[in-house]
């Protein structure tokens, strides 16, 4: 199958927050349709999407070309004054990754557009492009960008100089002039002018369409998202728009046909993806470094800290008059142990060993351990977690299994409180905020709140936009096919009013799309290397005066985790915080020292507040569905606890299962095994 002979290098994905509702898949479905051998990503001023945009091409065999429509200051970055009567003070420049060297430079020049030049836009300028211009193509963009913006105004002698510079800067054969043609007439007199330029400089043509949405007939669609960018609605005459609807996803033929008196300029945007070759390594660890003590190893040091760990737990079991046979602990330990090792992680397990000890032993609390990391009997012994595995049959391999490589993932919950106090700790320890941060997440318009979004938009009565976003049943994840398809009243009122008709098909068309980005509520990457050797930084702008503005990655949770980079979860759990206020408050009033870990999992006290279901503010249990289901189960043991908090789910509590578990535990129905080999396994939950 031979290839088609252009390949879009212009291209907003729908990380250009509310200016692109062109879908990932979407995209490179239809690429692969057109034939294409590659086509590239060039969001608005950031790299969002980079990981996720690169994984998805290769499925879809296409070879991803990562890049970004960066901001270029009129003069220098740290000026923070528009003398040029620009809006956003900020010109466009395309920018695209030739190697890996050049896409360290792309993150380096998008990240300090942020954290130097945010200007109404995070700005670079040419002093930081010529320091990172290594590894990079450059094309000169849309009528935004500094040439076509010259031209425009009639300036040709500055429209020559600023191409001139940029040949310097960006090196012989990395600085293309983009030809654009969306049916606009200042568009044709810019394209004839810079013609002419790339004549007398000597400088390449490339033929691009400014792509924001995947066909044609999703223009009005994408009018409504400029809508929701910018706070206006469809009726006002002064409202963001696009000059055409030509800003989608061309075919070849259609960019042949619309650029055929400049061959060249088609056959360059092959030639240009022809020398962009990344490839992103998802196969290296890029942990922080652990200092171990001089003559120690990682492997070491760690094997050291869990024996003697170990040993402690024994004298507190021992204390406790818990019954255990060393030598089976012991060998669980050694198992865990090679694995890990086998896997490349002692130095992960040493970090967070290290940052819970610091937490503990600074008064910070800590929680006894939540998901599978209760499975670790390393972790048991470092005091990682308070769960003794053995004791509660928990699987090793639940949390990291050989079979399947996938990273550790330990959740910790803190204090609320002073979960912040940990967080410092571990970012001066591991060299400051350019090596630890906070990670990015993304906030999407699900079903109910783009009908929403788009009934204001189109400035329907609010009354009319509320009673069919209440027609959406109240499902956590649903979507609208699967709305539309339940309520049948969505169908008749569709066919009933065009008004709503329309609505309904833009909610359709904008639904799922990111709609702001924040902070990660936990999660944090540590490195000992900048991080920007890795991935790029995003900054919040500040909110007031004296307010410290927030870094956090460009990349999220799945994309940080891909790259190898150590991400862990920082909870903040307001439950530790009232046990801290409360043994605090005990402590001053009646002088009483309480240990929480000493406290006995069969005191009869608990359990009757637990059966009289008296668990307002009791984490996990204070719903009223829980507080039911705890009046009818009675609990008398922590496995009775465990079964609770592991049948009240959806599928459970609709399948009647959860009726029969207490009946059964109350002898009112008698048990029964399919196969009686199984009954030592399944006892304690039939």
């Amino acid at each position: 199958m031979k290839p088609s002979n252009f390949v879009h290098l212009h291209l907003h994905t729908p990380y250009s927050l509310l200016d692109s509702s062109l879908r990932q898949d979407a995209l490179f479905k239809r690429a692969a349709e057109f034939k294409m051998p590659a086509v590239a990503m060039t969001d608005h001023g950031n790299m969002f999407g980079a990981v996720e945009f690169y994984n998805g091409a290769k499925k879809h065999g296409l070879k991803p070309i990562i890049g970004c429509e960066v901001y270029v200051a009129p003069e220098s970055r740290h000026d923070k004054k528009d003398k040029h009567e620009l809006r956003d003070a900020s010109y466009h420049l395309i920018l695209l990754a030739q190697n890996e060297t050049g896409y360290k430079n792309l993150i380096k020049l998008v990240t300090k557009g942020y954290m130097e030049g945010f200007y109404y836009k995070p700005r670079i300028d040419k002093e930081l492009l010529a320091e990172l211009s290594e590894g990079l193509i450059a094309l000169s963009s849309c009528g935004r960008g500094e040439i076509a913006h010259n031209i425009n105004k009639e300036n040709i002698p500055r429209a020559i100089k600023i191409a001139d510079q940029y040949r310097d800067i960006m090196g012989q054969g990395n600085f293309f002039l983009e030809l654009q043609d969306h049916k606009m007439e200042y568009e044709e007199r810019i394209n004839k002018e810079l013609v002419k330029i790339g004549d007398k400089l000597s400088l390449p043509l490339v033929a691009t369409n400014n792509c924001h949405y995947l066909d044609r007939e999703d223009f009005r669609a994408h009018e409504t998202l400029l809508c929701l960018q910018t706070g206006k609605t469809m009726g006002d005459q002064y409202r963001m728009r696009y000059p055409s609807d030509e800003y989608y996803f061309k075919s070849p033929e259609e960019m042949m046909q619309l650029f055929s008196e400049v061959p060249e300029a088609i056959e360059n945007t092959v030639k240009i993806a022809d020398r962009c070759n990344l490839e992103m390594d998802f196969n290296r660890l890029n942990f922080p470094d652990y200092p171990v003590p001089e003559s120690y190893t990682l492997e070491s040091f760690l094997s050291e800290k869990t024996n003697s760990g170990l040993e402690e737990r024994f004298k507190e079991m021992t204390s406790h008059g818990i019954e255990f046979d060393p030598a089976l602990y012991k060998e669980r330990l050694k198992e865990e142990l090679e694995i890990i090792e086998r896997m490349g992680y002692p130095g992960y397990f040493l970090i967070v060993w290290d940052f819970i000890d610091y937490a503990r032993k600074n008064d910070v609390p800590v929680g006894p351990g939540r998901g599978s990391a209760a499975g670790s009997l390393v972790a048991y012994s470092l005091r990682i977690t308070d769960i003794d595995p053995l004791l509660y049959d928990l699987l090793f391999e639940r949390f990291l299994n050989p079979e399947r490589v996938s990273m550790p993932d330990i959740d910790i919950d803190f204090c609320m409180d002073k979960r912040d106090d940990v967080i410092k700790y571990v970012t001066e320890k591991y060299g400051g905020n350019q090596n630890v941060t906070q990670i990015i997440t993304f906030g999407s318009m699900n079903a109910k709140g783009v009908l929403r979004d788009v009934g204001r938009v189109l400035d329907m009565p609010y009354g009319d936009v509320d009673k069919l976003a209440k027609l959406v049943p109240n499902r956590l994840g649903i979507t609208l096919d699967e709305a539309f398809k339940e309520e049948s009243r969505f169908k008749s009122m569709r066919k009933e009013n065009d008004k709503i008709a329309e609505l309904l098909d833009f909610a359709l068309n904008l639904e799922g799309l990111p709609r702001h980005c924040s902070t990660h509520a936990a999660g944090v990457v540590i490195s000992s290397k900048p991080l920007t050797n890795f991935l790029p930084l995003y900054k919040f702008p500040s909110k007031g005066k004296g307010e410290q503005e927030e870094v956090v990655t460009q990349f999220s949770m799945g994309s940080v985790e891909k790259l190898g980079m150590l991400k862990m979860d920082f909870l903040g759990l307001k439950t530790l915080t009232v046990i801290d206020n409360a043994l605090r408050l005990i402590k001053e009033s009646l002088d009483v020292d309480l240990d929480m870990a000493a406290i006995s999992m069969s005191d009869p006290d608990t359990y009757k507040l637990l059966c009289d279901a008296a668990t307002l503010g009791v984490f996990q249990l204070e719903s009223s569905g829980m507080r039911d289901l705890l009046k009818k189960m009675k609990p008398d043991c922590f496995e009775d606890i465990i079964a609770l908090l592991a049948l009240y789910r959806p599928g459970p509590l609709e399948s009647g299962m959860v009726d029969d578990f207490i009946k059964r535990k109350h002898g009112k129905l008698e048990e029964k095994y399919e196969l009686p080999q199984l009954k030592d396994v399944l006892k304690e939950t039939n």
